[in-house]
């Protein structure tokens, strides 16, 4: 239920539970195997399962960054004694060789006080050649080892010596004990590693685990949006690590003056820092110029939840295209390449998109996130949907 205290081990797993030195009866096997379902029954609901329908677009199949062919999203979650809150979130943008088959890229800086590797090479070159992780400020550093020892170890890259990693970050140090910097390269490989299509898991998980959003917990989320085909029939997913502060407003409707919780009052820290990660995928044949309007278009998203890009908030978007005629090949055959690129003028739907996405991508990290207790016994509180989900009838934000 939302609102209540979750013990330490109550968080979502990307590990093998061992269990040594036990005799097990039968009745503790069954019970052990029924525990994913009883977990996935437990599960929070997202925000359409409670009638919001964030903008008008349709969502893809599975509403989730991977619903742009190609992408994979794998998770890390730490959760060790009652001072570790934090992991890694690593997005694939597709699964070959991603640095002998580049992707399209851009970086947009809405606000820039954070440590984004990689970036500037993006911004210059057009194009990224790593995973893009996601993980605390402090750990970026072993992100970027791990990245760069994965890209090594590949097939073909065996004369590789330059790497140009892609690692996100905001600071959990309000419920995880960011200074022992507990991420290792393993983590970071093990998410690469387990990363996967299909449903992505929000809320507490991953570099969501520790993680502050308006007040309360936030963490992970994810959201898409499919256009008609008479406009192109294109895909654009949206994932974001939600850390960062202001005035919530969820459909429309002002959640944070109603409950009396926003940035500078006095029911909460005069603090909106912290930071937003958003990761926009798509499969539309653009290049870094209009990937670079596309991440902006982002930003617009976020304002309309209340996030305000604070001062002391590091908020980025990092945008790619998985159009496969897009691919920049490490080793190019000719000195001229010619491309099929979106005309500017079938570009505002998709600008639409990212827009409501990105929206609805931080709602949903709400939505699924879970009462955390960390570090000094600080607490983050879950949103609490008894309360929010009749401010958003008042307002007719929800279908009743």
């Amino acid at each position: 239920m939302a609102g209540e205290s979750m013990p330490a081990d109550a968080f979502p797993s990307h590990k093998f539970i061992i269990i040594a030195g036990m005799l097990l009866s039968k009745p503790i096997l069954l019970a052990l195997c029924l525990l994913p379902a009883l977990l996935q029954a437990q599960e929070k609901k997202r925000s359409r399962d409670y009638g919001l329908r964030t903008g008008v677009m349709a969502p893809g199949p599975l509403n989730a960054i991977t619903d742009v062919p190609g992408v994979k999203v794998g998770h890390t979650t730490l959760v060790k004694g009652d001072s570790v809150r934090t992991g890694v979130t690593a997005i694939l943008p597709h699964g070959g060789n991603i640095f002998q088959e580049k992707v399209p890229a851009a970086v947009y800086t809405g606000n820039g006080f954070g440590k984004l590797a990689g970036s500037t090479q993006v911004n210059e070159l057009g194009n990224m050649e790593t995973p893009v992780v996601l993980t605390n400020t402090l750990s970026v550093a072993t992100a970027m080892d791990a990245l760069i020892t994965y890209t090594l170890r590949q097939k073909g890259n065996e004369n590789v010596m330059s790497v140009n990693a892609v690692v996100g970050e905001t600071n959990d140090g309000y419920l995880n004990d960011i200074r022992g910097r507990h991420v290792t390269a393993d983590d970071v490989l093990q998410a690469i590693s387990g990363a996967q299509s299909g449903p992505v898991e929000e809320g507490v998980t991953g570099a969501g685990t520790g993680t502050v959003c308006f007040g309360f917990k936030g963490g992970i989320g994810t959201a898409s949006r499919r256009l008609p085909a008479s406009l192109g029939g294109y895909t654009v997913g949206v994932l974001v690590q939600t850390n960062f502060g202001g005035n919530l407003q969820i459909g429309g409707a002002p959640v944070g003056r109603e409950m009396g919780k926003f940035s500078f009052s006095d029911r909460l820290l005069n603090n909106a820092d912290g930071s937003c990660m958003i990761v926009v995928a798509t499969n539309a044949p653009i290049d870094h110029r209009n990937l670079m309007r596309l991440a902006k278009r982002a930003m617009l998203g976020l304002g309309k939840t209340g996030g305000i890009a604070s001062n002391g908030s590091g908020d980025y978007v990092i945008a790619f295209s998985t159009a496969e005629a897009l691919r920049i090949p490490h080793s190019l055959a000719t000195p001229v390449i010619s491309t099929p690129l979106l005309q500017n003028d079938n570009t505002s739907p998709l600008f639409m998109a990212a827009i409501e996405a990105t929206e609805e991508a931080i709602i949903n990290s709400l939505f699924a996130a879970r009462t955390v207790t960390g570090r000094k016994g600080n607490k983050a509180m879950a949103l609490p949907l008894e309360q929010v989900i009749p401010i958003l009838k008042k307002y007719n934000s929800i279908q009743q």
